[in-house]
């Protein structure tokens, strides 16, 4: 059933519905979509709309389609519902009935997708940095087993002035770091939710807007209902970001196809990134890089789409803003793809380092030397210039390179001209002198590798960074809690608990921002809990909530604590940790008075875990 048919008095042709409808590819959103709802759903219980227990109910049927769309999304497309909305609420309905009906109460479908898109970016957007970093630490790792090998710089795609390739990667290093500050940017500027926009011009009821959006784990709420539905600046400049970023892997893409070529033979890439002839059996073909290079029309293509279909909308919400999601999907999936594509092809690739050091050496690349050399002697930069050209002519009619050319030569090009001229031409000299910051002399480069890597180090490292948490965490952590508690996976947790309990927790943390917390909490006879374990949204499968509980085992340890135990829905998480099951029965009861306060107590569906500190600090000592 249509959210819009009693005005109309006909049903729509289904060739129209066919044509309007937007499941085949906003089904992507059904996990944002139903944790906004619960949101709502709070949000309309602070003003009364909903009680507590239907809310509770609710929660508990969304947390339910949650868990089953996440086991399949694909699911969602054997539907003929209208889009992801429709879907959401239909399902919900069949589940507890009328009062499914309620949660649309002061929420538009227009701040709905703005808000479900919103969520979507945020948590894309997280893992195209975690690529972005990998593709730059690949680069720096080759970069420095590479210091050495001289490579041919290149003008117009002829020879120019030796570099080394370790430089060549750190120049790519330059351009993927710009493409990082930029997804940081947009980012920080699309951190804002619309939840409470309404269609238009808000939502009739008083919610706290602010405490919404924290709860969604935005920074706040947006300030304009006009310009909260109809705003997409964040699908096009991540589309303008993707773009740029997509330039810079078809620029290297194109240099690596060049290297890789039989003309050039400076590089080989590995097998598994390369492919056959159907007729001619000797070819190996730099496919993947060919790809990347060819994706990048597609990516600029959905942006230019984009912006297109925007340019003329009038406020607000126009159904013409239903084309930023295929589009958008489309750019995001293959710049991802292709980062990572880009960093598989630096694994086993092979530099041919005498080849690449022959060709360095041809083309007359040591020419600049000779005329900074010829200024040195006094004559005018624009003299010398010309000198060296007579002198590149005179070397191409003998068929040698210019430090070949005989002494006698060399001078009649011009008197100033000595034996000292010789050490000058070599390419190890070439190099050395270009010595200023960014440079190719080898100390230089070997500068911007150390620096690069302490950047990269400074920004992310796989080993997550765990510490006890601080009063200035608070806001973190209750995002945190109420994100996770709004879907059911922890147990709401009030502000003034969090204050109290801030000495319990833990964080994880990166570059100074929180991703993650998880608290001990400590009953009497040697037992604790493990509570509000919760990560970030986007910072999931990333490690952080591994190292959190061994964090958090490690204080239990030092306390002398026999026993941690957790009450989880995802009991395969914890078994990786040496807990194993136990029987609720034999908890403490003040352990299961907590899920009192629990939206799914009668329909509970957690396992208790338990590890025993005791037996592991016995075996430890054993065998020491």
């Amino acid at each position: 059933m249509a959210l819009w048919g009693g005005r109309f008095s006909q049903a729509a042709d289904t060739r129209f519905k066919q044509f309007n409808d937007s499941l085949r590819f906003d089904y992507r959103l059904a996990e944002q979509d139903i944790v906004g709802s619960i949101a709502w759903s709070k949000a309309l219980t602070s003003v009364g709309v909903l009680t507590e227990e239907e809310q509770q109910a609710l929660e508990l049927a969304l947390n339910e389609l949650k868990l089953a769309v996440m086991e399949d999304p694909e699911q969602i497309l054997q539907s003929d519902a209208e889009d992801i909305h429709s879907w959401v609420e239909q399902q919900l309905i069949a589940r507890v009935g009328d009062l499914g009906k309620k949660l649309h109460t002061g929420r538009s479908r227009n701040d709905q997708v703005a808000t479900d898109l919103k969520l979507w970016c945020k948590q894309q957007s997280q893992q195209l940095l975690l690529l972005l970093d990998k593709l730059q630490n690949t680069l720096v790792n080759v970069a420095r087993e590479h210091q050495t090998t001289v490579l041919p710089g290149y003008t117009h795609l002829q020879r120019a002035q030796p570099v080394t390739f370790a430089h060549w990667c750190l120049a790519y290093v330059e351009m993927f770091e710009r493409d990082y500050s930029r997804l940081q940017d947009a980012m920080d500027r699309f951190d804002t939710c619309p939840l409470g926009s309404g269609a238009l011009a808000g939502t009739a009821y008083a919610i706290d807007r602010e405490a919404l959006a924290h709860s969604l784990g935005f920074q706040r709420a947006t300030r304009n209902s006009l310009d909260s539905v109809s705003d997409r600046d964040h699908v096009m400049e991540l589309m303008s970001v993707a773009s740029v970023s997509m330039l810079h892997l078809s620029r290297m893409a194109e240099d690596l196809i060049f290297y890789n070529s039989g003309e050039s033979n400076f590089i080989e890439l590995a097998d598994t990134v390369t492919s056959g002839s159907s007729l001619m059996p000797q070819k190996k073909n730099p496919d993947a890089l060919e790809l990347i290079r060819g994706k990048v029309g597609r990516v600029y293509g959905a942006m230019s789409g984009m912006m297109m279909t925007v340019k003329a909308l009038p406020l607000a919400y126009n159904k013409d803003m239903q084309e930023d999601k295929e589009g958008l999907f489309d750019a995001l999936d293959s710049w991802a793809d292709c980062m990572e594509m880009a960093a598989l092809c630096f694994e086993g690739i092979k530099v041919n380092r005498e080849r690449t050091l022959e060709a360095a050496m041809q083309g007359y690349s040591n020419a600049t030397e000779l005329a900074d050399y010829l200024v040195a002697k006094g004559i005018p930069f624009r003299e010398a210039h010309h000198i060296v050209g007579v002198a590149v002519v005179e070397a191409i009619h003998q068929g040698c390179a210019l430090e070949e050319l005989s002494l006698e030569v060399m001078k009649g090009f011009s008197e100033v001209i000595d034996n000292d001229v010789y050490p000058i031409l070599t390419i190890e000299s070439c190099l050395e002198k270009r010595c200023a910051l960014g440079g190719v002399a080898p100390q230089q480069v070997e500068y911007a590798i150390d620096q690069a890597g302490k950047r990269l180090e400074k920004r992310y490292s796989p080993t997550v960074k765990v510490r006890n948490a601080r009063l200035t965490d608070l806001d973190a952590i209750e995002g945190m809690v109420a994100y996770w508690s709004g879907l059911g996976e922890n147990l709401p947790r009030k502000r003034n608990e969090l204050v109290r309990d801030i000495g319990s927790f833990s964080v994880s943390e990166h570059q100074g921002e929180v991703t993650g917390c998880g608290s001990l909490y400590v009953y009497d006879s040697g037992l604790a809990e493990i509570r509000s374990l919760g990560i970030e949204a986007g910072w999931q499968g990333q490690g952080q909530g591994r190292a959190i509980v061994e964090h958090i085992l490690e204080q239990a340890q030092q306390m002398a604590i026999k026993k941690v135990i957790v009450l989880t829905r995802v009991p395969e998480f914890f078994m990786k940790m040496h807990f194993i099951p136990t029987s609720k029965t034999l908890l403490p009861e003040k352990v299961m008075k907590d899920c009192e306060r629990c939206p799914r107590q009668l329909a509970c569906d957690e396992v208790a875990l338990e590890i025993n500190l005791e037996e592991l600090r016995g075996n430890h000592s054993q065998v020491a």
